[in-house]
């Protein structure tokens, strides 16, 4: 799950800082420390939050987990911990956000708290491939048609598995979602609050579901949007998220089609799925140009899904698309980059590298290439064109030095206050129906349904989602289950 070749779960805005403060003297309870703040800019403060490496072992060995926070500027009420998705995404860049992420309302009320999650960002950072291994595994053909192309997708993602180990051997075996939500604990505590608000997006709502259902009690108010069901495989879920950009390709296919300006060359929504799975097949033949970068299949393929993200970001997938058919490469492969977390300079933030080790950590997978591929060809016959890309991005975890930990089951939260789940409908990342399972599955799940395109519904144009957020953040009342939210018109 999540942006990158692992796949593609949101990451929601992209920011540069540098976290500051320095850890606490660690204790053999983690529960017993003090954050020391300090101002690192524009009116955030930083700080180190010293955890077990092990929690089965706390006082063998720290990590020091950066958190950063925007006070509030009004009668508050505590703090709320935000997480925009990935896995994999930076939460010390989403904080930085938070003038955009929540709404003057929250943020007046609450101190606005992120953090890099083990593994992530400035929180010991999982490392496996430098910038330009990066770049050749990433354009590796992931449609293997040929056994020279299976040989080298094979081998690319043993090298990343290798790299893993051998750069960060220690920490794997520590990551996965379940010591994440230890951690998100420990914060809680040494924020000072009781209980925890939490607003979590895409992976997100993963890691505020696995807290949950580990500290009931200890849950003041959860919005999880654009759900992840736990109860699915990573077979399962690559198979669901295909669907979901499948549908959302031919929802933004629908609405350009219908314009007269649409750069597509076909006027039917099938004809525009045709004309993607064409222009994809001859780029695996002979990749675009790009500026002396050869944009490959699987570059091309990434570089389309990007804009499916954001509804209003779907004029410029047309453009590529456009100018792809002309053979020119340029808009999709900057789209890609930006998936991937690859600056205009090469160089690559580790969000590709935690993204595939927490997803292998997360979840287990066919261990074998064979069974990669059985079901690969089983998930493009469902899904043909997405079906295949998306089975293939996990085949590091076929090779995968550590096993997976988090349990694959229901989650049920017994004994937790209400939870707000949020889906949408065509959401191309996080399919509405994995929001509906979790709601489901949660004894208090509450569930709420924007019928809309794009990643995730807070904040993203809907007055009826963001009110019932908001009010639910600030007095903890949630929304009758079932409740929709229309179309924005």
């Amino acid at each position: 799950m999540g942006r990158g070749r692992g796949l593609v779960i949101g990451l929601g805005l992209s920011l540069l800082v540098a976290a500051c403060g320095t850890p606490t003297t660690p204790s053999l309870d983690p529960y017993q420390q003090e954050l020391a703040w300090e101002d690192c800019g524009d009116g955030f403060e930083c700080a180190k939050l010293a955890v077990p490496l092990d929690y089965t072992k706390p006082s063998a060995e720290q990590l020091a987990i950066s958190v950063i926070r925007l006070p509030a500027n009004g009668d508050r009420l505590g703090s709320i911990v935000i997480n925009p998705g990935g896995p994999g995404g930076s939460g010390i860049d989403y904080g930085r956000a938070a003038r955009v992420v929540l709404s003057p309302e929250v943020r007046a009320r609450f101190d606005v708290v992120g953090f890099d999650p083990r593994g992530v960002g400035e929180s010991a950072p999982v490392e496996c491939l430098g910038d330009a291994e990066l770049d050749a595994f990433l354009a590796l053909d992931a449609t293997p048609g040929t056994k020279a192309e299976l040989a080298a997708l094979e081998s690319g993602s043993r090298a990343f598995a290798r790299g893993c180990q051998a750069a960060s051997g220690r920490l794997l075996p520590h990551l996965g979602t379940v010591n994440a939500a230890r951690d998100l604990d420990v914060l809680r505590a040494a924020l000072g609050d009781d209980r925890l608000t939490y607003l979590g997006k895409s992976y997100g709502t993963y890691l505020g579901a696995h807290y949950a259902d580990l500290f009931p009690h200890r849950v003041r108010a959860l919005v999880l949007d654009g759900g992840i069901d736990p109860a699915l495989n990573r077979v399962q879920l690559n198979e669901g998220q295909a669907k979901g950009f499948s549908d959302a390709f031919r929802a933004y296919a629908e609405d350009c089609v219908a314009a007269p300006d649409c750069l597509l060359r076909s006027r039917t929504v099938d004809g525009a799925v045709a004309e993607l799975a064409g222009l994809l097949r001859r780029t695996d033949d002979k990749p675009l140009r790009s500026d002396g970068r050869e944009v490959t299949e699987a570059l091309a393929t990434l570089g389309a899904l990007t804009p499916l993200y954001d509804r209003g970001t779907w004029p410029l997938l047309s453009d590529a698309l456009h100018e792809a058919a002309n053979g020119d490469g340029r808009l999709l492969l900057r789209s890609a980059d930006q998936l991937v977390g690859r600056a205009e300079d090469g160089t690559y933030t580790n969000q590709t590298e935690a993204n595939m080790a927490i997803n292998c950590a997360d979840s287990p997978s066919p261990r074998t290439t064979a069974d990669f591929a059985k079901a690969a060809a089983e998930s493009e016959r469902r899904v043909p064109g997405f079906g295949a890309f998306i089975m293939w991005s996990s085949l590091p975890c076929a090779f995968w030095p550590t096993p997976a930990t988090t349990p694959i089951r229901p989650l049920k939260a017994s004994g937790a206050p209400p939870i707000l789940v949020v889906g949408t409908t065509r959401d191309p990342a996080t399919p509405y129906a994995w929001a509906r399972s979790l709601a489901a599955q949660l004894e208090s799940g509450v569930l709420v349904s924007f019928d809309g395109d794009g990643h995730t519904a807070y904040l993203n144009g809907s007055t009826c989602v963001d009110g019932l957020v908001d009010t639910y953040l600030l007095t903890g009342r949630a929304p009758t289950s079932g409740t929709r939210c229309p179309k924005i018109e």
